[in-house]
Parts: structure tokens; sequence; C-alpha cells
């Protein structure tokens, strides 16, 4: 019987130690993405102020929409091949604050004229609930519960709370009794009964409680998709500021100018009453309802000042006919424009502009918050996003999270 020398036993005992280590690396599968494994994300979920509505334009123009039109006639196209809207009218723009790069992935789940219910009327708005007909209309949070299954995400930020006061109803009397008035004897929107009812005691209580609910939507669908609280955070914006008080307007309030010229067709008065009464309610309502919800994991991003000295009408811009400008792509034109949507009404809207783009944060506003969300999530917290310089960082208006 022959006795293998050392060295083949080494280079026996060595083959099969590789052997089994490989066998092991085969046995063991890669980890999939999902809670706490894989590219980071970011999901944006709610309504028209964080879906990207007006992202299209930057700044206005009455002459022409080429100036203005950064982003083209794809603008609200989100499906795989970016020729359509996933759900029409939902105008989820690529301007949208979801996207901050850098390595983290961005969804953006809002919808244009969503509420915190899902509604099925003539078109379907997704609520940040678990709604689900069994054809493909779902609500966002089970929307975000699905994708947060099998991605990692880090970051849910919220946008809610506006249409359950009636948002867009509000504006759109406003505006009908600033253009069937006149200034001698102005009818205040302020004080019509079909506004004030979105105000009173119970009202706002009831919208609190509903917003609380779509917060904690959000915990649950995470929940069900394998998180911990601690494994991500809730980051909840207020509304920022779209007009300027009555003083801050660069059009006079007598004859049509202020709507035909400006698209800010809003009384002194109840540009006043909108900026100390209702924003300051709609938000004390989103702030309340972060208490009310019972959630540790929420962070506050405000935004009542964001675009203050960029707001629709306000006489520190102008639109680019009369700024001296042609063009979004000039460096200056992000300070001189506008980042608030004009109002347009039926005899006023173009052929590729939208009415429901109105009085919405347009491309530069939308990058500007894309900024801020990007400063939360790196330094893990939330604050105040103002305007901190101008011109562009990095293609983007100058920001800061205070």
């Amino acid at each position: 019987m022959n006795i293998p020398s050392r060295s083949l036993v080494r280079r026996v005992s060595t083959f099969l130690v590789l052997s089994m280590t490989g066998l092991c690396l085969v046995a063991t599968p890669a980890r999939a993405d999902g809670p706490g494994s894989g590219t980071p994300h970011v999901v944006t979920l709610g309504d028209s102020y964080i879906s990207g509505e007006a992202g299209r334009w930057a700044g206005s123009s009455n002459n022409s929409e080429a100036p203005a039109d950064a982003l083209g006639a794809h603008a609200y196209h989100d499906n795989a091949s970016g020729t359509a809207e996933q759900i029409p009218r939902c105008h989820r723009s690529s301007s949208a604050e979801a996207f901050i790069g850098g390595g983290v992935g961005g969804l953006n789940l809002a919808c244009s004229g969503a509420s915190t219910a899902t509604s099925t009327g003539d078109d379907f708005k997704p609520g940040i609930d678990f709604y689900d007909d069994g054809s493909g209309h779902l609500g966002q949070a089970k929307m975000l519960q699905q994708f947060a299954a099998g991605h990692n995400v880090r970051q849910v930020i919220v946008s809610i709370g506006g249409n359950d006061f009636k948002f867009a109803s509000i504006v759109t009397q406003c505006v009908t009794d600033f253009l069937l008035s006149p200034s001698w004897f102005p009818d205040y929107c302020k004080d019509d009964s079909s506004v004030v009812a979105n105000f009173t005691s119970a009202n706002v209580t009831a919208v609190r409680g509903k917003i609380a609910t779509a917060f904690q939507n959000v915990r649950t669908a995470m929940r069900n998709a394998g998180y911990g609280d601690n494994a991500w955070t809730l980051l909840v914006q207020t509304y920022p500021s779209p007009l300027p008080g009555g003083s801050g307007f660069r059009y006079g309030q007598s004859g049509y100018t202020r709507q035909s010229v400006g698209g800010c067709g809003f009384w002194n008065a109840d540009a006043d009453w909108a900026n100390n009464t209702a924003l300051v309610t709609i938000n004390n309502a989103v702030r309340a309802a972060i208490g009310q919800s019972g959630l540790g994991n929420i962070r506050l991003l405000e935004l009542q000042s964001a675009f203050n000295g960029r707001r629709l009408c306000e006489s520190s811009v102008g639109l680019y006919e009369e700024v001296g400008l042609s063009s979004w792509t000039q460096p200056t034109a992000v300070d001189k424009t506008e980042w608030i949507n004009q109002i347009r009404t039926v005899t006023t809207v173009g052929s590729n502009y939208f009415i429901q783009e109105s009085l919405h944060p347009n491309y530069w506003a939308q990058l500007a918050l894309r900024s801020c969300v990007r400063q939360s999530y790196t330094q893990n917290r939330g604050g105040t996003c103002t305007i901190s310089g101008t011109g562009l960082l990095n293609g983007e208006p100058r920001m800061t999270l205070g």
C-alpha cells in the first residue's frame, strides 16, 4: 500500500476546501432588494404640490410658450416609454422633487388633484389609502406598499390636505369675484359662504383627522412591506405661498390687467386673506395632524415662505417680455421670472397649457424643492426651506434648509 506524500495530501485538502467554498457560494443566493437592502430610495406621495404639476414651465410669457417651455410635450409622461401618463392628469413631471440623485432612487406616486381619500369620479385620483378595484387602480398607500416590499425605501415625502380644503374651488371663486366686480365695489371671496365653509372649526378638525389618517396609512403600508418604524422616515411638507400679499403685486387691482396680463386675478384683500388666514389654517392643520397621527419618525419640511420673492405677479419678478429675456436657458431667468404658474381661464388657456397647472410651483420651484429635499435626506433632518442666493447651483436654484 502506497502512502500519499504530504504534498499530495495538501493539494487534495486544498481542492476539497475550495470545492466546498465554491458550493457554499453557489448555495447562497444574493440578497434581493427590499427593506434595508439595495439602492436607497425616496418616494413622494400626495397632491399637485409634490407631483410636479406645472413642472413643464420655467416662468411665463404672454407672447409665446417657447421662452418658458423647459420640458416640452412629454413633461408629464411617466410611463416606461415616456410617451404617456400612467394615470391621466396626475401630471408627474420629470422636474419633480422626488429625483434627488446622488445614488438615491426616486419614485413619484403623487397625483395632481389628489386628496387624502381616493376619488373615482371623472378622473381617477388615488388618495393616500389602500384603494384597490382589482383592475389596476390603486391608492397611493397600496402603491407604496407594493414598491417598498421590493426596494429599499429610506424616506417617504408627503404633501396632502390642500384639496381636502377645496383649494381649486377657492381659487376659482376668488378669480371669478375679481373678474365680475368693479374696483370701486369689489366682491371679495374671503367672505363668500362657499369659501368660508372650508375654514369652520368643524371642517378644520375633520380635515386634520383625514390628514392624520393619511400619515398612519403610510406607516401601515411600510409595516406591511416589512419595515420597522425606525428603518425609514416620513417627511411632511407644508404648502408654500403662491401669491404675494396685496401690496406686493406689480399690477394694480383696477381694471382687468392683474388677470388678463399677469394671470393673478385676486383682490388685494383676498390675497392678504389667502396668505394670512387660508394658508396659515391649512398649514396649521398639517402640522397638528403630525401630532395626531402618533408617528414617531416624522420630520417637517416648512415651505410657507420658500418662494417669497419669486411668487406669481410679485413685483420682484416678471414675464419674460417684462424683464427683457427670451429663454429660460438664459443665466438670469431663474431670478427674474416667476416660480408659480399663471392662473388660466378658458379664454386664456393655450394649446399646450392646462388650467390645472394654475397657481402651482413651476420648473424652477420644483427644482428648488428638490434641493431642500436632498438636504433633508443627506442631513437626516427637517427644517425651513428658503432661497439662499441667486443663480443656479448644479442646475438648481440656490436653496437652504434652515
